[in-house]
C-alpha cells in the first residue's frame, strides 16, 4: 500500500489565500503590496506607490482649488521630525489597524480597504479640506499593507504599513525641519 505524499507546508496560513486582493478592486497595485514575502520589498513599494501619487493628487487639488486651505504644521526641527515620522505614524496606524481589524469582522478585505482610506481622508479634512483630497491615497495603501501583512500577525501588518507611513511623511517632516 502505497502512502499519499503530503503537500509541502505552506508558508502563509490557509486564510492567506482568501483576500484574494488580486481579484478585487486593488488587483492592479503591484504584487509586493499584495503579498506579504518580503517587507523591505512592500515598505519601499509601498511608500512609492503612496508618496509620488499623493504629490500628483496635491498638486490636481491645487489646480482645481487654488485658494482653499492645505494643512499648516506650527513645528519646525527636530520636534516636525518626531511629530511627522514617529509619533504620527505609530498612532494612527494603530488606530488604523484597530478600525481595520473591528470592519474586516463585517465585510470584505477590499471593501475594509477603501472605507479605511475614505475615512481618513474624511478625518484629515476636518482639519483642512485640500489635506484630504490628498491623504486618502496613502491611507489606501497604508491600508492594504496592513491587510496583507496581518497574514503573518497583527505586528507584521502594523510595522509593514507604519514604517511605509514614517517614509511617507520622511520628507515633508524634513521640508519643516529645516525651513525654519
Amino acid at each position: 500500500m502505497r502512502r499519499r505524499k503530503r503537500p509541502a507546508a505552506a508558508t502563509l496560513p490557509e486564510f492567506a489565500h482568501s483576500l484574494k486582493l488580486d481579484d478585487s478592486l486593488l488587483g492592479w497595485l503591484p504584487s509586493p503590496l499584495l503579498e506579504p514575502r518580503r517587507a523591505w520589498l512592500a515598505i519601499v513599494t509601498g511608500w512609492v506607490c503612496a508618496f509620488f501619487p499623493s504629490l500628483a493628487l496635491s498638486w490636481v487639488a491645487a489646480q482645481l482649488f487654488p485658494n482653499i486651505q492645505g494643512p499648516e504644521f506650527n513645528v519646525g526641527g527636530a520636534l516636525a521630525v518626531f511629530l511627522l515620522v514617529l509619533f504620527a505614524p505609530l498612532t494612527e496606524t494603530l488606530i488604523m489597524a484597530g478600525l481595520l481589524v473591528l470592519l474586516l469582522r463585517f465585510v470584505r478585505p477590499p471593501v475594509a480597504i477603501l472605507i479605511s482610506a475614505a475615512g481618513w481622508g474624511l478625518a484629515h479634512s476636518y482639519a483642512a479640506p485640500a489635506w484630504g483630497l490628498v491623504i486618502w491615497w496613502p491611507f489606501l495603501i497604508f491600508s492594504t499593507l496592513f491587510v496583507v501583512w496581518r497574514q503573518r500577525g497583527f505586528l507584521a501588518g502594523y510595522g509593514v504599513a507604519a514604517a511605509t507611513h514614517a517614509l511617507q511623511n520622511l520628507a515633508p517632516a524634513l521640508l519643516l525641519a529645516t525651513s525654519n
